[in-house]
């Protein structure tokens, strides 16, 4: 029985957050043992989006075959939605200024979609 695109969306995107959950430990790690400045741990944050976005793309791209640069590019906005939603309802509000959040939305549709055309 073939699982449906929001079957398969839903678990991409679930298995590109579990990559995110390793990254940033990976990063706390590196600022407790390196003790890195703020402006290496923004990098580092980006470099988490990017990488997840990517993967999550790839595994999209190769899930669904067809229209892969698509795929990717719904990956990645969709990611990056729910990490809007999830920091909205932690924070009570936005934070941050409109350039950072269309900035790291561009990150992850940009990412996604290249990972989808990656595969």
């Amino acid at each position: 029985m073939e699982k449906s695109k929001l079957q398969v969306t839903l678990r991409n995107l679930l298995i590109t957050y579990i990559l995110t959950g390793i990254l940033l430990v990976v990063l706390a790690l590196a600022l407790y043992k390196f003790r890195l400045k703020e402006g290496q741990i923004r990098l580092g944050v980006n470099a988490v989006y990017i990488i997840a976005c990517l993967f999550g793309g790839v595994l999209m791209g190769k899930s669904i075959r067809n229209r892969r640069f698509f795929w990717g590019l719904l990956l990645g906005l969709l990611y990056f939605l729910v990490l809007l939603a999830v920091s909205f309802f932690l924070n009570k509000g936005l934070n941050g200024s409109l350039n950072q959040l269309l900035t790291t939305m561009a990150i992850c549709a940009v990412s996604g979609t290249a990972g989808g055309m990656l595969s």
